[in-house]
């Protein structure tokens, strides 16, 4: 097997950063605008915080959360039961050869950026801070 000689690494490739992307958008779009014929999902907002695509662009994690970050749970069924449908939308809207399958996870970014707020305003770590200048 041919070795990719423009990517060396652990980091997703250039492509897949391109093609996550895309259908990022895509899928904040279809979401907001309410394209899918499920009214349970279409009165929630939804934040696509992130899409990460495997290596052979056959399977799309996005990285979801809704809107104030209540009915975590509820907000992932809805869109595992209606993942062929985004599907199809996003397939339509991007005009890529192949629409990966669509995974949903919980974008917990938001949790590590208090965490690491929060690390940073305690009093030792901010003593610390101060001496290194």
């Amino acid at each position: 097997m041919a070795k990719n000689k423009f990517h060396d690494g652990p980091g997703p490739s250039q492509r897949q950063l391109r093609v996550g992307e895309l259908i990022r958008r895509t899928l904040s779009e279809v979401l907001a605008r309410g394209d899918i014929h499920d009214p349970d999902l279409n009165r929630l907002s939804i934040t696509v915080g992130e899409v990460r695509t495997s290596p052979d662009l056959k399977i799309a994690t996005a990285y979801v959360l809704p809107l104030g970050g209540k009915g975590q749970e509820e907000v992932l069924k809805l869109l595992a039961r209606n993942k062929g449908e985004l599907r199809r939308a996003i397939g339509k809207k991007t005009g890529l050869k192949f629409t990966p399958d669509l995974r949903f996870q919980l974008d917990r970014t938001f949790d590590q950026m208090d965490d690491t707020r929060r690390m940073l305003n305690q009093s030792h770590v901010r003593q610390d801070l101060d001496t290194e200048e």
